[in-house]
């Protein structure tokens, strides 16, 4: 059997990667399958895993404990990497692929050249999260944590 601070942060995880799937499904009329093990949108999934494990070992051991402070300190990192860096890192990605999508249809146009590449590969975009989507999944992780107590 999986320990509680284990079994609260992988249900989270669980739980927020089905929550992308269902939201897109709704949002889009469609699903999409990739959303089930993919980064970014909503919630922060990684956010979610960190709070659980960070509100179980407050809850089991307390918040003056150890493993509380150090898993206080990674959830931190992650939902600022989350909201910063990577959220960064996928709008230049959106830019570069625009800036590749216009120098092909400019080449295209020169060279006279009709067939645009759709299948080429693009940079990922979908990197990181909006600062809702980072608080969402703090919400979901301490949620969960709380309710598998």
């Amino acid at each position: 059997m999986l320990s509680y601070p284990l079994a609260a942060s992988l249900s989270a995880l669980l739980i927020a990667q089905l929550l992308k799937f269902l939201i897109t499904f709704v949002l889009d009329r469609r699903p999409d399958f990739s959303r089930l093990i993919s980064t970014g949108g909503m919630p922060s999934s990684h956010t979610a895993l960190t709070a659980a494990l960070t509100t179980a070992f407050g809850v089991k051991y307390g918040i003056h404990s150890p493993f509380f402070a150090i898993a206080a300190i990674v959830t931190i990192v992650v939902a600022h990497d989350a909201a910063g860096l990577r959220w960064q890192a996928g709008q230049h990605a959106s830019e570069i692929n625009k800036i590749r999508d216009d120098l092909q249809k400019l080449f295209n146009s020169i060279s006279g050249n009709e067939h645009i590449d759709e299948h080429r590969d693009q940079l990922k975009e979908l990197l990181g999260h909006k600062p809702l989507e980072v608080f969402m999944g703090a919400l979901l992780g301490i949620s969960v944590a709380y309710i598998l107590r």
